[in-house]
Protein backbone atom coordinates (compact mmCIF):
# COMPACT_ATOMS: atom_id res chain seq x y z
CA UNK A 1 0.00 0.00 0.00
CA UNK A 2 1.46 3.72 -0.63
CA UNK A 3 1.85 6.02 2.16
CA UNK A 4 -0.81 8.87 2.66
CA UNK A 5 0.55 11.64 1.02
CA UNK A 6 1.62 14.58 3.32
CA UNK A 7 2.46 18.50 1.54
CA UNK A 8 3.51 21.75 3.54
CA UNK A 9 5.76 24.93 2.48
CA UNK A 10 6.74 27.82 4.41
CA UNK A 11 7.86 31.44 2.50
CA UNK A 12 11.32 32.77 2.12
CA UNK A 13 10.72 35.74 4.16
CA UNK A 14 12.95 35.90 7.17
CA UNK A 15 15.17 33.71 8.98
CA UNK A 16 13.67 30.37 11.15
CA UNK A 17 12.70 31.72 14.43
CA UNK A 18 11.44 29.33 17.46
CA UNK A 19 8.00 30.15 16.46
CA UNK A 20 8.41 28.46 12.92
CA UNK A 21 10.43 25.78 14.43
CA UNK A 22 7.54 24.94 17.07
CA UNK A 23 4.81 25.53 15.22
CA UNK A 24 5.55 23.69 11.78
CA UNK A 25 8.88 22.83 11.22
CA UNK A 26 9.80 20.49 14.51
CA UNK A 27 6.10 18.35 13.37
CA UNK A 28 7.53 18.19 9.55
CA UNK A 29 10.69 16.21 10.81
CA UNK A 30 8.63 14.00 12.93
CA UNK A 31 6.33 13.47 10.48
CA UNK A 32 9.30 12.87 8.05
CA UNK A 33 11.18 10.34 10.42
CA UNK A 34 8.34 8.26 11.39
CA UNK A 35 8.73 6.52 8.17
CA UNK A 36 4.43 6.56 7.48
CA UNK A 37 4.21 9.44 4.99
CA UNK A 38 5.23 10.58 1.49
CA UNK A 39 6.29 13.45 2.29
CA UNK A 40 6.77 16.76 -0.01
CA UNK A 41 8.14 20.14 1.58
CA UNK A 42 8.56 23.11 -0.53
CA UNK A 43 10.08 26.76 -0.09
CA UNK A 44 6.82 29.05 -1.49
CA UNK A 45 8.66 31.44 -3.31
CA UNK A 46 6.07 32.11 -5.80
CA UNK A 47 3.68 33.06 -2.67
CA UNK A 48 6.12 35.52 -1.44
CA UNK A 49 6.20 37.75 -4.39
CA UNK A 50 2.60 39.36 -2.69
CA UNK A 51 4.48 40.41 -0.02
CA UNK A 52 7.24 43.31 -0.03
CA UNK A 53 10.88 41.84 -0.48
CA UNK A 54 13.03 43.59 -3.22
CA UNK A 55 14.25 40.52 -6.10
CA UNK A 56 17.66 40.58 -4.08
CA UNK A 57 16.64 39.56 -0.78
CA UNK A 58 14.22 36.77 -2.14
CA UNK A 59 16.69 35.45 -3.87
CA UNK A 60 18.93 35.57 -1.13
CA UNK A 61 16.13 34.45 1.56
CA UNK A 62 15.32 31.43 -0.41
CA UNK A 63 19.09 30.19 0.03
CA UNK A 64 18.93 30.78 4.14
CA UNK A 65 15.63 29.17 3.91
CA UNK A 66 16.67 26.20 2.18
CA UNK A 67 19.76 25.72 4.58
CA UNK A 68 18.01 26.43 7.40
CA UNK A 69 15.18 23.76 6.72
CA UNK A 70 18.02 20.87 5.84
CA UNK A 71 20.09 22.27 9.44
CA UNK A 72 16.93 21.93 11.39
CA UNK A 73 15.72 18.42 9.85
CA UNK A 74 14.51 17.93 6.64
CA UNK A 75 16.32 15.41 4.83
CA UNK A 76 16.06 15.57 0.93
CA UNK A 77 16.57 11.82 1.11
CA UNK A 78 13.17 11.19 3.45
CA UNK A 79 11.08 14.03 1.85
CA UNK A 80 10.47 15.65 -1.71
CA UNK A 81 12.05 18.78 -0.83
CA UNK A 82 12.31 22.02 -3.29
CA UNK A 83 11.44 25.39 -4.47
CA UNK A 84 7.78 26.09 -5.53
CA UNK A 85 8.76 27.66 -8.83
CA UNK A 86 11.07 25.29 -9.88
CA UNK A 87 7.90 23.07 -10.84
CA UNK A 88 5.92 24.83 -13.28
CA UNK A 89 2.58 22.92 -12.42
CA UNK A 90 1.63 25.28 -9.49
CA UNK A 91 1.58 27.94 -11.67
CA UNK A 92 -0.57 26.00 -14.24
CA UNK A 93 -2.53 24.42 -12.15
CA UNK A 94 -2.97 27.52 -10.14
CA UNK A 95 -4.70 29.42 -13.27
CA UNK A 96 -6.73 26.63 -13.86
CA UNK A 97 -8.64 26.52 -10.56
CA UNK A 98 -8.87 30.57 -10.70
CA UNK A 99 -11.42 29.95 -13.39
CA UNK A 100 -13.58 27.84 -10.94
CA UNK A 101 -13.12 29.55 -8.06
CA UNK A 102 -15.74 32.93 -7.51
CA UNK A 103 -14.04 35.83 -6.35
CA UNK A 104 -17.00 36.06 -3.73
CA UNK A 105 -15.59 32.50 -2.33
CA UNK A 106 -11.97 34.82 -2.01
CA UNK A 107 -13.48 37.85 -0.37
CA UNK A 108 -13.99 35.99 2.55
CA UNK A 109 -11.41 35.00 3.83
CA UNK A 110 -10.57 35.78 6.73
CA UNK A 111 -6.79 36.41 6.42
CA UNK A 112 -7.04 38.23 3.08
CA UNK A 113 -8.26 41.21 5.64
CA UNK A 114 -5.13 40.27 8.01
CA UNK A 115 -2.38 40.47 5.03
CA UNK A 116 -3.87 43.22 3.63
CA UNK A 117 -3.83 45.23 6.87
CA UNK A 118 0.05 44.50 7.35
CA UNK A 119 0.73 46.09 3.70
CA UNK A 120 -2.10 48.92 3.51
CA UNK A 121 0.44 50.01 0.14
CA UNK A 122 0.64 47.20 -1.83
CA UNK A 123 -2.92 45.19 -1.62
CA UNK A 124 -2.06 43.31 -4.72
CA UNK A 125 -4.71 41.15 -6.53
CA UNK A 126 -2.06 38.11 -5.10
CA UNK A 127 -3.00 39.11 -1.51
CA UNK A 128 -6.89 37.85 -2.92
CA UNK A 129 -5.88 34.88 -5.22
CA UNK A 130 -3.11 33.06 -2.83
CA UNK A 131 -5.32 30.60 -1.31
CA UNK A 132 -6.03 29.21 -5.13
CA UNK A 133 -2.04 28.56 -5.58
CA UNK A 134 -1.87 27.28 -1.90
CA UNK A 135 -4.79 24.35 -3.29
CA UNK A 136 -2.92 24.08 -6.06
CA UNK A 137 0.49 23.30 -4.35
CA UNK A 138 -1.34 20.29 -2.54
CA UNK A 139 -3.59 19.28 -5.10
CA UNK A 140 -1.06 19.12 -7.63
CA UNK A 141 0.98 16.06 -5.40
CA UNK A 142 -2.67 14.37 -4.46
CA UNK A 143 -2.14 15.63 -1.15
CA UNK A 144 -3.97 13.61 1.50
CA UNK A 145 -3.24 15.42 4.64
CA UNK A 146 -1.66 18.71 5.48
CA UNK A 147 -0.01 19.69 8.76
CA UNK A 148 -2.13 22.48 9.78
CA UNK A 149 -3.52 24.46 13.49
CA UNK A 150 -7.51 25.08 14.57
CA UNK A 151 -6.62 28.78 12.51
CA UNK A 152 -5.61 26.95 9.03
CA UNK A 153 -9.06 25.16 8.61
CA UNK A 154 -10.75 28.06 6.47
CA UNK A 155 -7.81 27.74 3.94
CA UNK A 156 -8.12 23.49 3.73
CA UNK A 157 -11.96 24.15 3.45
CA UNK A 158 -11.26 26.12 0.76
CA UNK A 159 -8.82 23.52 -1.16
CA UNK A 160 -11.53 21.27 -0.79
CA UNK A 161 -14.37 23.33 -2.40
CA UNK A 162 -11.97 24.22 -5.17
CA UNK A 163 -10.95 20.40 -6.04
CA UNK A 164 -15.36 19.87 -5.77
CA UNK A 165 -15.84 22.48 -8.66
CA UNK A 166 -13.09 21.15 -10.61
CA UNK A 167 -14.73 17.66 -10.14
CA UNK A 168 -18.07 19.02 -10.78
CA UNK A 169 -17.17 21.05 -14.23
CA UNK A 170 -14.70 18.14 -15.39
CA UNK A 171 -15.48 14.54 -14.33
CA UNK A 172 -13.94 13.22 -10.55
CA UNK A 173 -10.41 13.48 -10.08
CA UNK A 174 -9.42 15.37 -7.06
CA UNK A 175 -10.14 13.87 -4.11
CA UNK A 176 -11.14 15.27 -0.11
CA UNK A 177 -7.60 16.44 1.36
CA UNK A 178 -7.81 16.11 5.37
CA UNK A 179 -6.22 18.34 8.05
CA UNK A 180 -3.57 16.81 10.00
CA UNK A 181 -4.25 18.65 13.29
CA UNK A 182 -0.80 19.44 15.29
CA UNK A 183 -0.80 19.99 18.92
CA UNK A 184 1.04 23.48 18.23
CA UNK A 185 2.74 25.75 21.11
CA UNK A 186 1.22 29.58 20.74
CA UNK A 187 4.98 31.20 20.56
CA UNK A 188 4.35 34.84 21.55
CA UNK A 189 6.38 37.83 21.14
CA UNK A 190 8.91 38.62 23.57
CA UNK A 191 8.22 42.11 23.25
CA UNK A 192 4.71 42.06 22.67
CA UNK A 193 3.47 38.84 24.20
CA UNK A 194 -0.36 39.50 23.60
CA UNK A 195 1.01 38.74 19.71
CA UNK A 196 1.71 35.71 17.84
CA UNK A 197 5.71 36.06 17.73
CA UNK A 198 6.19 36.96 13.98
CA UNK A 199 9.30 38.37 11.56
CA UNK A 200 6.94 41.17 10.88
CA UNK A 201 6.98 42.69 13.89
CA UNK A 202 10.82 43.26 14.21
CA UNK A 203 14.16 41.44 15.15
CA UNK A 204 13.72 42.08 19.11
CA UNK A 205 10.71 40.56 19.19
CA UNK A 206 12.04 36.70 17.54
CA UNK A 207 14.41 34.34 18.64
CA UNK A 208 16.01 33.25 15.77
CA UNK A 209 17.29 29.42 15.05
CA UNK A 210 20.56 30.99 13.86
CA UNK A 211 20.94 33.39 16.82
CA UNK A 212 24.22 33.07 18.64
CA UNK A 213 24.26 32.70 22.71
CA UNK A 214 24.95 36.52 23.20
CA UNK A 215 22.76 37.46 20.90
CA UNK A 216 19.28 35.11 22.31
CA UNK A 217 20.56 36.62 26.15
CA UNK A 218 20.47 39.75 25.09
CA UNK A 219 16.97 39.62 23.57
CA UNK A 220 15.55 37.61 26.37
CA UNK A 221 16.75 40.00 28.84
CA UNK A 222 14.91 42.55 27.28
CA UNK A 223 11.41 40.18 27.17
CA UNK A 224 8.36 41.48 28.90
CA UNK A 225 7.56 39.40 32.45
CA UNK A 226 5.07 40.14 34.35
CA UNK A 227 4.98 43.85 34.04
CA UNK A 228 0.72 43.32 34.34
CA UNK A 229 -1.16 40.64 36.01
CA UNK A 230 1.68 39.09 37.96
CA UNK A 231 2.97 35.67 37.34
CA UNK A 232 0.10 34.39 35.09
CA UNK A 233 1.11 37.53 32.80
CA UNK A 234 1.41 36.53 29.24
CA UNK A 235 5.11 36.86 28.62
CA UNK A 236 6.03 35.22 31.80
CA UNK A 237 3.77 32.33 30.72
CA UNK A 238 5.69 32.68 27.54
CA UNK A 239 9.03 32.18 28.84
CA UNK A 240 7.73 28.77 31.03
CA UNK A 241 6.04 27.42 27.37
CA UNK A 242 9.79 28.04 25.77
CA UNK A 243 11.78 26.35 28.65
CA UNK A 244 9.31 23.53 28.40
CA UNK A 245 10.17 22.83 25.23
CA UNK A 246 13.96 23.63 25.34
CA UNK A 247 15.19 22.87 28.56
CA UNK A 248 15.26 19.70 31.51
CA UNK A 249 12.21 18.61 32.66
CA UNK A 250 13.53 19.01 36.26
CA UNK A 251 14.56 23.09 35.27
CA UNK A 252 11.23 23.45 34.04
CA UNK A 253 9.48 22.22 36.82
CA UNK A 254 11.83 24.22 39.45
CA UNK A 255 10.69 27.43 37.84
CA UNK A 256 7.23 26.68 37.43
CA UNK A 257 6.90 25.90 40.93
CA UNK A 258 8.74 29.13 42.11
CA UNK A 259 5.87 30.92 39.96
CA UNK A 260 3.33 29.52 41.96
CA UNK A 261 4.66 29.98 44.95
CA UNK A 262 5.80 34.10 44.33
CA UNK A 263 9.56 33.11 44.42
CA UNK A 264 10.72 33.05 40.80
CA UNK A 265 13.36 35.66 39.74
CA UNK A 266 13.02 36.37 36.26
CA UNK A 267 16.11 37.16 35.36
CA UNK A 268 17.37 33.55 36.40
CA UNK A 269 14.54 32.39 34.19
CA UNK A 270 15.76 34.36 31.26
CA UNK A 271 19.15 33.40 32.02
CA UNK A 272 18.34 29.49 32.05
CA UNK A 273 16.10 29.77 28.69
CA UNK A 274 18.94 31.54 27.18
CA UNK A 275 21.18 28.66 27.49
CA UNK A 276 18.63 26.10 26.79
CA UNK A 277 18.10 27.82 23.47
CA UNK A 278 21.47 28.33 22.37
CA UNK A 279 22.44 24.58 23.16
CA UNK A 280 19.36 23.32 21.50
CA UNK A 281 20.56 24.86 17.87
CA UNK A 282 24.29 24.33 18.51
CA UNK A 283 24.26 21.52 15.69
CA UNK A 284 21.87 23.53 13.65
CA UNK A 285 24.11 26.31 13.38
CA UNK A 286 27.03 24.58 12.36
CA UNK A 287 24.86 22.51 9.61
CA UNK A 288 23.37 26.03 8.55
CA UNK A 289 26.76 27.64 8.28
CA UNK A 290 28.04 24.78 5.79
CA UNK A 291 25.57 24.84 3.52
CA UNK A 292 25.51 28.52 3.29
CA UNK A 293 29.48 28.11 2.60
CA UNK A 294 28.87 25.26 -0.07
CA UNK A 295 25.97 26.81 -2.36
CA UNK A 296 26.59 23.94 -5.06
CA UNK A 297 25.81 21.46 -3.08
CA UNK A 298 22.47 23.03 -1.56
CA UNK A 299 21.82 24.00 -5.12
CA UNK A 300 22.08 20.07 -6.06
CA UNK A 301 19.87 19.26 -3.09
CA UNK A 302 17.38 21.60 -4.72
CA UNK A 303 17.59 20.59 -8.40
CA UNK A 304 17.11 16.63 -6.79
CA UNK A 305 14.23 17.79 -5.00
CA UNK A 306 12.43 19.75 -7.84
CA UNK A 307 13.03 16.72 -10.43
CA UNK A 308 11.22 14.44 -8.36
CA UNK A 309 8.55 16.80 -7.83
CA UNK A 310 8.32 17.47 -11.44
CA UNK A 311 7.85 13.78 -12.07
CA UNK A 312 4.16 13.64 -10.20
CA UNK A 313 3.44 17.09 -11.24
CA UNK A 314 3.90 16.91 -14.71
CA UNK A 315 1.81 13.17 -14.47
CA UNK A 316 -0.91 15.39 -12.90
CA UNK A 317 -1.15 18.23 -15.17
CA UNK A 318 -1.06 15.87 -17.69
CA UNK A 319 -4.23 14.55 -16.95
CA UNK A 320 -5.84 17.84 -15.63
CA UNK A 321 -5.38 18.85 -19.56
CA UNK A 322 -6.89 16.38 -20.67
CA UNK A 323 -9.97 16.37 -19.00
CA UNK A 324 -10.02 20.61 -19.43
CA UNK A 325 -9.66 19.69 -22.85
CA UNK A 326 -6.43 21.56 -24.22
CA UNK A 327 -3.83 18.27 -24.19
Amino acid sequence: MSKPVIISGIQPTGNLHIGNYLGAVKNWVELQNSGKYEMYIFIADLHSLTGTQTAEERGKQIKITAAELLAAGIDPKKTTFFVQSEVDGHTELNWVFNTVTHVAELERMTQFKDKSAHQEKNINAGLLTYPILQAADILLYKGEMVPIGQDQIQHLELTNDIGRWFNNRYGVFFSEVKPLLTKIPKVMSLLEPTKKMSKSLGQGHVVELADESEVIEAKLKKAVTATEGGADAPGVQNLLLLLKEFSDAKVHTKFTEDEKNGTIRYGDLKTALAEAISKAFTDFRKKRAEYLTDEKKLQKVLDQGAKSAKKVADQTMAEVRRLVGIK
